[in-house]
């Protein structure tokens, strides 16, 4: 494996991509950096990581922010509980070890939203800690290398391929180690159509050799997905409309959305038109625009969306739950994209 691992090293070192994250030991912005990526594409993600560094430079900063401009600066991204614990993490730092990110790998495994792979990652990454950070990425390139059958999203295949990470991982360099990993399976051995001919451990891989690459790494779970109907309300009352805060544990928790009303099944126009939403309290209103259906799609769920735009009178009065914004400060709330996508669609926004 020795040669294995030279030549993955001697491949990075040539075409390891310029990050910004890899610039610095600074372990906040490793682990930051970390989150975002479970998140989306690198590409993507260094306009939102440049973004929290510019806002937040130091973990205290974003310690002392209020969760509302936290979950702003991460729309878009979707798993809204990441940027939570993201939030409540930096908090505890700030309060339990006075700003100063634990150097501990038990430590920094036990902080909120921080599992194996991300403790790793840090852990090897920002203090040199021998432990292997193992990803999507890492998982293919062992199980192409090796052949190993073992399914990757089973708990005795996920010990196999611990148990085969720690045996590669060395003492020197481990951070090196993991990103040099990481980046090959990233950039040369992708999930699809990896360019075998180019790659430097053609000739010793197990997958290349006895055609399993397609094959490689093995999954047995399919994620089932259930379809959800949601139908928003823009109510115009001059210059204002009415926003509602997301609570209990669903999706988008604590993020603002247009008073909504989800049905079990998707409704006909006419069904549409019918409808009398409880909180108007049967007060007059009219129809403006009534928007197409938006798929949206999440891990486990469908979503299909439209907006209603109604016209209310100045003196309508909405409950407790809702709150009276003027509709140019909606951009200002945090919001889920689904919301975002649906505002583009009404020239009021």
């Amino acid at each position: 494996m020795n040669d294995f691992l030279e030549k993955i090293y001697k491949w990075y070192t040539i075409n390891q991509r310029r990050l910004p994250w890899r610039a610095t030991s600074d372990p906040y912005k490793i682990w930051l950096s970390e989150i975002i990526l479970q998140q989306t594409r690198v590409d993507q993600g260094i306009s939102y990581y440049l973004r929290f560094i510019e806002r937040f430079p130091a973990i205290s900063d974003l310690a002392k922010a209020g969760e509302d401009e936290v979950l702003k600066l991460w729309q878009g991204l979707g798993y809204y509980s990441r940027a939570r614990n993201l939030h409540a993490t930096a908090q505890t730092i700030e309060k339990e070890y006075q700003g100063i990110f634990p150097r501990n790998y038990h430590e920094i495994i036990n902080l909120k939203g921080i599992g194996p792979y991300t403790a790793a990652a840090v852990a090897s990454i920002a203090f040199g800690l021998p432990y292997p950070a193992i990803d999507g990425n890492i998982y293919r390139v062992l199980a192409r290398y090796l052949g190993i059958s073992s399914a990757v999203d089973t708990t005795k295949g996920k010990k196999v391929f611990e148990n085969t990470a720690r045996e590669l991982i060395r003492d020197k360099n481990p951070g090196f180690h993991n990103q040099a990993l990481m980046e090959f399976g990233a950039l040369q051995c992708v999930p699809k159509s990896p360019d075998c001919k180019n790659c430097p451990v053609r000739t010793s891989c197990y997958a290349a050799t006895h055609n399993k690459v397609a094959a490689l790494p093995v999954k047995t779970k399919k994620t089932t997905q259930r379809n959800r109907f949601f139908y928003y309300f823009f109510l115009q009352s001059g210059e204002n409309t009415w926003l509602e805060k997301r609570k209990n544990n669903d999706i988008w928790k604590n993020l603002y959305q247009f008073p909504l009303i989800e049905t079990d099944n998707e409704l006909s126009d006419e069904e549409l038109a019918k409808i009398k939403p409880e909180f108007l309290d049967r007060q007059k209103f009219n129809v403006k625009y009534v928007s197409s259906s938006k798929k949206h799609i999440l891990s486990h769920q469908i979503i299909f969306a439209r907006l209603i735009h109604l016209e209310v009178d100045k003196t309508v009065r909405l409950n407790k739950n809702y709150n009276q914004v003027p509709i140019n400060d909606v951009e200002n709330f945090a919001v889920p994209r689904l919301i975002e996508i649906l505002m583009k669609q009404t020239s009021n926004f």
